[in-house]
Formats: structure tokens, C-alpha cells, sequence
């Protein structure tokens, strides 16, 4: 039943603009179901059924077909047909509760659940076009059209699905809440102001009914839609609007009490949670902005739902740990995303939460000292008062870090000393016990509340004499910003000493330190740091044990050396200058591991330490290549690494070509090499280096996509990492060269170099390896692939016209192809390298005519790519048509880039062009013809028909009004796509 549902939704969604005997057949589908609802309830339910599925096909894009065409019948049945849908739905929900539903009886039941789900379909409908991200809660307003005002002002029609909520079993009278979301969310612009406060009275009013009978909201899916309804109630009316609902003092306090019950219930419904912490941050956070009289309460309720959720939280601990339950703090999105929340309600009547807050610290810290200094330690015990402690530093760093989403005094930074205090006190104590000892969610925790105070209290922008350091001062002789980023480094240097096994607290250590990094004022301050001294020192395995090669960590484990070395080089570069003996010394660990590849490799060697070696050498340079962004110290780097570890690098290809885990990093650190960001690869006019840069490229690029190839056939799940992903990088790389304006490419022709044209032809290799599907279903290698295409057609058009006919039937097809992606960069690109290809032909076309010696030797290559496109017309027609299609009947989100090749086309194609434009005047009505083709003249008003360059830009403004007069055109309800222009059918 479902399938033949299925069907008949679908051909009436694409028989929509049907028309047979000066009907549209189509339309009459509501009449069409009406005679099911006058049979049993089970016809009663297949019409609802056709309805339900019917909307929800209408509202479902299909990326198959043209969006502008979905949009276009999504629009007409917008505003033809769903209000009548949706007017139906209610009238027969209506019925069915007046008639005292029987909850025994399984039809009655599955007819209540698809007249809900029709409903929700109705009001889930994609109003306005913007095809929105459902899973995003942050979209919440429902563009209601105005001609459905007259549904939304009876109050009937929100006490029906409250009615329903308390009539149904749980399983329905959740769909019931889902469609009061909906409603909660319907824009405001929709009333006048009296008759949204009226229609927020009804809506509070339904609150307040449900919470003072909350039994239904013991069922998980009702309390996740209740919980979501109160979230929107705020996201769609201000503050000031709700403080003036009548009994809001008690709406208010009901709200309080539910959410600080299910606060207190931590292990039930906790997704649930956000949309509750939502509600009460976005209503303290407009706090300000209220300008009635009426009290809010907020300074009542918010510090006991900052309460309720801390002693819950520490609560659970004690639970989890002895009972083996899944520790809410292992999920740190969540825990991250509601202590967010959470800081903007805490800073609400701060004192309290201050009070609170020092009143567990102290008591926890105690317990902890005492468990610790006892003749029996008790392990299970401190491992609960470790928890307890992680959860209270979490949440010191939450109200430290909401002093900047609330109004702070100087008395609230002198309470965020007070608890920094105890923050950095615990610091001492537990690097006190390393390294015998150390707790992991501690250690994560606490970096959590030094990045929320860095960001608060230490930069540019702080003033000197904040009361923070008032208390800090007295305490730990913390005077200022200079002192703490001390403390900063002393605990990122433990860090990085004692908890080398500990990737997680070693990941996010050097993510606090790489942040530390950025900007030049806090980096002159580093620099003088005795810990940052030390590290720039002693950045060495012996030090700092993550260096290490030891099989006790993984490969992925190596990833976070890039983090650590783009920090220190940065800290490096402050005082560097020119001075290369600073920078040899800096690089001496390296140094000494590249000697002892180098002796690994020119003796019999254990392959698997020289593997990690080199990956850990490479992800080590590539951290520090990122950060030389100046012309010297880049110099440097390469003197450093020029010729003999790039040969290691070399060699580690051909040897583990097959292995990911090694050649991802070293093509990584090449392709970091290629980049002239910053110009820094501007070398001297008497060096070479450029062009021997380039070279070691291509050998590397070669060597990889030589070995590569003869893997074979791979499997679907393995051709992406052993292949496409390697693929992408040597792309990248390549483009980087190509674009990066240091080599000049003749030179190798000149000499008789080989290096650029055995790069070209390994892509070339690489690239027919690969099929068109992969192309674009791989973001990565498309990513890479076409703005590299796009490089070579602009700046290496010799190279293109002499490939070979299937080569470069493959590439224009990849180009066709990407005309119509998603992503903008592919598109884009292809754009580019079509108007580069096109422009290429033409003024080969206009050369054609000038008879003298240069200009036939000049025009060799135009003359092969001229007799490809006369061999092969259609791969151009057939873009044309692309572009055509896309900017008549599709978004067109670069309009820009694609008017600039269709000029070309049509001037390549005058006569193609001509026949597309009589076909689609064609098939449309006849009152529309002598619009369209005033529109298709108005597109080549101006534009001179043998001079390219000079129409391009008068051609893209009357695109700009061609698409605007073409979409007005053919709104109009008969209006139809011609077949022969949607290529993507």
C-alpha cells in the first residue's frame, strides 16, 4: 500500500504541469481523495495516506532533476493546494477526537497517526524555497503564507492539538506536540501585535495545561517535543512579549521546576537538555533589552537552574563510577555544547553561582587532599573525587568564560580571580604527583578552563587593572597577563613532558599552545617566557616523549607534531631575523634524525623504524614549513633541506608507495613546500632554486603516480585511501607550482629538461586512472583537480591541445560534468577552463585570416584543437546547453563565472545557439513567444559578433536581466521545460 502511495504521489508531483484537453489533470488530486472519505475508515486512511506522501514529495528536492523546476511545481502547489490540505487534515482530526476516540481500535488509531503526520508534513513545508538543513534547530521560523492568517486566529485550532496531546497514547500525542512546534515557531510578521499576544496566550496557556498535568512527559518522545516547544517559544517571541502573558509569574515557575527536575534526572532524555538550557540562556541574554515594568524572574530562577545542573553533575559521578555507566563527560560535543549554554545563565545573580561554586570547590579540593595524604589510599574513592573535581574546574572555566556574553562590574572579575585561584591551585597539586599518577578528564578539563580564560583575560585588547588578578595577586602572586601566560607555559611544558602516552590530553595541549601562538603581541611576550626558551631548546624525544618513534603509539598519534612545530616555529621566527646559525641549531633534532634515515637507508634497515621516522620527520617540517612565511626563512628551510633529505623523501616513496600512513605525510610536506604564500618563495634572480624545487616536485609526483598505477584494480573501499586521496595531494601540489609564479616553465623546453612534461604526463596517467563518478564524488580530489585543470588552460593551453583525442575528450567531459556540481569552487573552475579553452579557439579563428610566416607557426597548436572541435562538436553544443539550462531554469550561484565561456560558445555556435533558442520558444505557450524572443534579443543587444573580449562584460549585464526577464516569463502555471535543453534528465 505504501509503494502504490509512493507512485501516485510521484507522478502527480512530475505530472504536475500536465495539461491534456485544457486541463491539469493533475490537479485534482484533493477531489480525487475526497471520494476515499466517504467510504471505511481504511479508505479513510489510504486518502490521508496519498496527502501526507504527496506533501512530503512535493517538499523533497530532487538533485537528479533541475532545482529551479522542483521549485517551480513545489511553489504552484504552495499556493494551489496545501492550505486546503491542511484546512482538510484539521477538519477531520477535528472529527475524530468529537467522537470519542476508541484507543482499543487500531484503525482509529493509524488514521489520528497519518492525519498528524499530514499536518506536520503541511507545516514542515519549505514555504519560502531555502531548501534548509532539517537537522539545524537554528532555522526555527516557519514561513506561514499570509493567506493561512485566518487558520492561525482561531483559537480552535491550537486547543484541538492540545486536545489531541492529552487524548493520544504517547506514540501519537507526540506527533500532536511536533505539530505544536511547528506552530510555535510561525513567524511573527504573520499577526499584528495584538493578535500575536493573543496567539502567545493561547500557546502559554497549552504550557501551562501540560505541566501541571505532566504525566505524558514521562514518555521520552513527548518530553523531547515539550522540550523543543519551549525552546521555540523563545526563539520566536522576545522576553517582553512573554513577561506580559497573563499568570507568566507561575508559567515561569512551572518552567523552572520542570527543567530543574529533569536537570536532576541527568541519565534520562539528556539530548533533551539542549533545547531546555536554549531556552534559559537566550532568556537571560535579553535581559537587558526588556523595557516593560513587569518582573522577569529570571533573577529568581536562573541561579537555580545554573544549581540544579552542577550538583546533578556531581552527583552522577559517584553513580557512574560504581555502577559501570557511560560517563557523560566522555561525550565532550555535548558537555562542551551545554556548558556554552550554560554560561550565559550562570552569570545571571553571579554571586550565587560564585557562592556555590567555591563552596564545592573547597569542599572537593579537601576530600581530595585527604583521600591523597591517607596511609590507605582508596582508589575507587579518588578516582570519584577526581570526577567531581573535573566537572567543577569544567564549570569554572564556563562562568570565567561567560563574562563576555553578559554585563560584568569589577566586583564579577574579582569573583572570577576568587575561582581561578582554586583552579590554578589544583594545577600545582596535580603536577605535584607526576608522574606517578595523573587523571585524564582532570587534565582535559583544566585545559578547558585555561583556554576560557585566555580568551577572557589574557590579549591585546585587555586592560591592566582588572580586578581578576586582584585576588590572584594575593593568592599565587599573579599580577597580571604576563604572569599567567607563565602559567600557561610552565603546564603546557608538564603537559608535554609527563603525558606523552595521553594523545587526547597531548592533542589538546598543543591546540591551547598553537592558539597561544596567533598574534604578534602575545608572541613577544611568549618569547621571553623561560619555558618557551626551554622548548625551542630541547624540542626532542628526551624532553618530550610524543617526539618519539615507539611502537607504542600509533600512526595517527603522530598527526599532532604538525600542531606542536607550527607553534614553536612561530615562537622561533619572533627574534630570527637572518640569523642562520639559530636556525641550525633549531633544527638540529631534525637534523640528527635525517642522518640517521639516511644511514638506515645505505645499509640493510628495520623498515619499520624508519618508517615512523620519516613520518614523524614529515609531518614535523610541514608544521614548520606553514609557518615560514617570509622570503628569508623560507630560504633557510630550503638551504636546510636541499638536496639531501628531499632524496630520503624520495626514496620513502618508492620504497612505501603502497602504505598511506607514510606517503600521505611526505606529499603533504611537498605540497606545503610548493606554496608561495606570502610570497615567500621569491628567491633571488641569480638563484635557481625555483626551478630545482620544481624539479623535486615532479620527480616526487612521478615516482608516486608511476607506482601508483600499478596497483591495479582497487576496491571500492580502498581505492579512496591508497589512491584518490594520494591522487588529490599530488594535484594540489602541482597547482601550487603551476599558479605560484616562481618557475618559469619555458626554461625546461629551452634546455632540453624533461621535469615539467613528465609532471604533465603523470597527470595525465593519473588522471585517466580515475573515472568521472570518482571525480566528483570525492570532494577532496575534486577540490584539487579542477582548479588545477583551470591553471593549465590559462596558462598551458600547448600542453592541452597536444593531448591526445581520448584524453582530451576525457577532460572536456570532466568539465561538462562539473558545470552543473554543487560546489562552488568546481563549478566555478570549470567555468574558467571552459572560457580559457573557448577563448583559446577564438582567437585562433580570428588568426586564421592573417597569412604571414609567424602566424602559421604560432597557430599549430590552435589548428589540432580547432580539428578536435570539427571532429567533435557536440562536447561544445553540449555545454552550451549545460549553461543554458542553467541559467534559465537553475539557481545559477555564480552567474558570473558561467556568462563568461557562454559567450564564446555562442559565438563559436551561432547556429546551435539558434536552434536551442527556437526550441525552447517553442515549447511554450503561444502567448509567451514574442516575450522569450524579445528577452533572447535583448541577451546579444550590444554584442558585436566577431570581438570576444571586448562583449565580455556588456555581455554579463544583459545575462544579468535576461535571467531576471526569462524567470518572469515563464512563471506563469503553463509554462514548461523543453526537454532537449534539461540535460541533466
Amino acid at each position: 500500500m505504501q509503494a502504490l502511495v509512493q507512485v501516485i504521489a510521484k507522478i502527480t508531483k512530475l505530472g504536475w504541469f500536465e495539461v491534456l484537453k485544457d486541463q491539469l489533470i493533475f490537479r485534482d488530486i484533493i477531489a480525487d481523495v475526497k471520494k476515499f472519505l466517504q467510504g471505511t475508515v481504511d479508505h479513510y486512511i489510504i486518502g490521508v495516506m496519498i496527502l501526507s506522501e504527496l506533501t512530503q514529495e512535493m517538499n523533497l528536492v530532487d538533485y537528479s532533476r533541475p532545482s529551479a523546476k522542483h521549485r517551480k511545481i513545489a511553489t504552484s502547489f504552495r499556493d494551489t493546494s496545501l492550505k486546503d490540505i491542511l484546512m482538510l487534515a484539521c477538519s477531520l482530526l477535528k472529527e475524530l477526537l468529537a467522537k470519542s476516540l476508541n484507543l482499543q481500535d487500531q484503525r482509529q488509531q493509524s488514521l489520528a497517526m497519518h492525519l498528524l503526520k499530514l499536518v506536520l508534513n503541511c507545516l514542515n513545508f519549505d514555504f519560502i524555497g531555502n531548501s534548509a538543513d532539517e537537522s539545524a534547530d537554528d532555522l526555527c521560523t516557519v514561513q506561514i503564507p499570509t493567506n493561512w492568517r485566518t487558520i492561525f486566529l482561531e483559537p480552535e485550532t491550537l486547543d484541538l492539538f492540545f486536545d489531541l496531546y492529552h487524548s493520544l497514547p504517547p506514540m501519537l500525542s507526540q506527533l500532536a506536540l511536533s505539530c505544536l512546534v511547528q506552530f510555535a515557531s510561525t513567524r511573527r510578521s504573520l499577526f499584528s501585535n495584538p493578535e500575536r499576544a493573543k496567539y502567545l496566550g493561547n500557546l502559554i496557556k497549552g504550557v501551562k495545561q501540560i505541566l501541571e498535568n505532566p504525566q505524558g512527559l514521562s514518555d521520552p518522545g513527548n518530553y523531547h517535543e515539550f522540550c523543543r516547544f519551549l525552546a521555540r517559544l523563545k526563539t520566536n517571541y522576545q522576553l517582553g512579549e512573554l513577561v506580559m502573558v497573563k499568570d507568566y509569574p507561575e508559567i515561569i515557575r512551572l518552567i523552572a521546576n520542570f527543567t530543574i527536575t529533569s536537570l536532576q534526572h541527568w541519565e534520562f532524555a539528556p539530548n533533551s537538555v539542549h533545547y531546555l538550557l536554549t531556552l534559559w540562556q537566550r532568556m537571560v541574554a535579553s535581559v537587558p533589552f526588556v523595557k516593560t515594568a513587569e518582573p522577569h524572574l529570571l533573577d529568581t530562577y536562573a541561579p537555580e537552574i545554573t544549581k540544579a545542573y552542577i550538583t546533578s553533575r556531581l552527583e552522577s559521578v559517584p553513580v557512574v563510577i560504581r555502577d559501570g555507566l557511560e560517563d557523560p563527560l566522555d561525550d565532550t560535543a555535548t558537555v562542551f555544547q551545554q556548558l556554552e549554554q550554560l554560561c550565559t545563565v550562570s552569570r545571571c545573580e553571579y554571586e550565587k553561582t560564585c557562592a556555590l561554586l567555591v563552596q564545592l570547590f573547597d569542599q572537593n579540593a579537601q576530600n581530595y587532599q585527604k583521600l591523597l595524604h591517607s596511609s590507605v589510599r582508596n582508589p575507587l574513592e579518588i578516582t570519584v573525587q577526581e570526577g567531581c573535581l573535573a566537572w567543577l574546574v569544567y564549570f569554572v572555566g564556563t562562568v570565567v568564560g561567560g563574562r563576555l556574553t553578559y554585563t560584568s562590574t569589577d566586583e564579577h572579575d574579582a569573583m572570577d580571580g576568587e575561582l581561578s585561584c582554586r583552579v590554578f591551585q589544583l594545577i600545582s597539586l596535580m603536577d605535584a604527583q607526576l608522574p606517578q599518577s595523573s587523571n585524564e578528564k582532570v587534565e582535559l578539563a583544566i585545559l578547558w578552563f585555561l583556554d576560557q580564560f585566555r580568551k577572557t583575560y589574557v590579549g591585546d585588547q585587555l586592560q591592566r587593572t582588572s580586578k581578576v588578578y586582584a585576588r590572584m595577586s594575593e593568592v599565587l602572586g599573579i599580577t597580571d597577563d604576563n604572569h599567567v601566560l607563565e602559567t600557561f607555559m610552565t603546564k603546557i611544558v608538564t603537559n608535554l613532558k609527563y603525558r606523552g602516552r595521553c594523545e587526547p590530553v597531548i592533542s589538546r595541549t598543543l591546540q591551547f599552545l598553537n592558539d597561544l601562538s596567533v598574534g604578534y603581541i602575545l608572541l613577544k611576550k611568549l618569547v621571553k617566557i623561560e619555558a618557551v626558551k626551554f622548548m625551542l631548546q630541547n624540542h626532542t624525544s628526551k624532553h618530550f616523549p610524543f617526539l618519539g618513534i615507539s611502537d607504542n603509539y600509533s600512526l595517527s598519534d603522530l598527526r599532532c607534531r604538525t600542531t606542536f612545530y607550527t607553534a614553536l616555529t612561530r615562537l622561533l621566527m619572533v627574534d630570527l631575523g637572518e640569523d642562520e646559525d639559530e636556525f641550525e641549531n633549531f633544527m638540529l633534532p631534525l637534523t640528527v634524525s635525517f642522518e640517521s634515515v639516511t644511514r638506515m637507508f645505505n645499509s640493510s634497515f628495520e623498515q619499520e623504524e624508519a618508517k615512523r621516522m620519516l613520518i614523524g620527520l614529515a609531518r614535523d617540517l610541514r608544521g614548520i614549513a606553514f609557518a615560514l612565511n617570509t622570503k628569508t626563512s623560507y630560504t633557510m628551510l630550503f638551504d636546510w633541506i636541499y638536496p639531501a633529505y628531499l632524496s630520503v623523501l624520495q626514496r620513502a616513496i618508492e620504497l612505501w608507495y603502497r602504505e598511506p600512513a607514510c606517503t600521505t605525510p611526505i606529499l603533504k610536506l611537498m605540497a606545503e613546500f610548493m606554496q608561495n604564500r606570502s610570497q615567500r618563495l621569491n628567491f633571488d634572480v641569480s638563484s635557481p632554486n625555483g626551478i630545482l624545487l620544481f624539479r623535486e616536485a615532479s620527480k616526487m609526483i612521478c615516482t608516486y603516480g608511476n607506482q601508483i598505477l600499478s596497483l591495479g584494480t582497487l576496491s571500492k573501499d580502498q581505492v579512496y585511501p591508497l589512491k584518490l586521496k594520494g591522487i588529490s595531494i599530488c594535484y594540489s601540489a602541482l597547482k601550487s607550482a603551476l599558479c605560484g609564479n616562481y618557475v618559469s616553465f619555458g626554461v625546461f623546453k629551452l634546455y632540453g629538461d624533461n621535469h615539467f612534461d613528465n609532471v604533465l604526463q603523470a597527470f595525465v596517467k593519473m588522471l585517466l586512472s580515475v573515472s568521472h563518478s570518482d571525480l566528483l564524488q570525492y570532494r577532496k580530489l575534486s577540490q584539487a583537480y579542477y582548479p588545477l585543470l583551470e591553471c593549465l588552460t590559462q596558462d598551458h593551453m600547448s600542453f592541452i591541445t597536444s593531448l591526445e583525442p581520448h584524453v582530451l575528450i576525457y577532460i572536456l567531459t570532466s568539465i561538462s560534468e562539473g558545470l552543473t556540481a554543487l560546489d562552488t569552487i568546481v563549478s566555478s573552475s570549470c567555468c574558467a577552463s571552459l572560457d580559457y579553452i573557448v577563448t583559446y579557439l577564438f582567437k585562433h579563428i580570428a588568426k586564421e585570416g592573417k597569412k604571414t610566416l609567424r602566424c602559421r607557426a604560432m597557430s599549430q597548436d590552435g589548428q589540432r584543437l580547432l580539428h578536435f572541435m570539427q571532429q567533435n562538436p557536440e562536447v561544445l553544443q553540449q555545454m552550451m546547453s549545460i549553461l543554458m539550462n542553467t541559467i534559465i531554469f537553475e539557481d545559477c550561484r555564480n552567474q558570473w563565472s558561467v556568462s563568461r565561456p557562454l559567450l564564446g560558445l555562442i559565438l563559436l555556435n551561432e547556429k546551435y545557439f539558434s536552434e536551442l533558442r527556437a526550441t525552447l520558444i517553442a515549447s511554450q505557450p503561444d502567448n509567451k513567444h514574442e516575450v522569450l524572443d524579445q528577452c533572447f534579443r535583448n541577451l546579444m543587444e550590444g554584442v558585436e559578433q566577431n570581438l570576444l573580449v571586448k562583449n565580455r562584460d556588456r555581455f554579463t549585464q544583459n545575462m544579468s536581466v535576461f535571467r531576471r526577464d526569462m524567470a518572469e516569463a515563464l512563471r506563469n502555471e503553463g509554462a514548461s521545460d523543453p526537454s532537449n535543453l534539461d540535460m541533466m534528465s
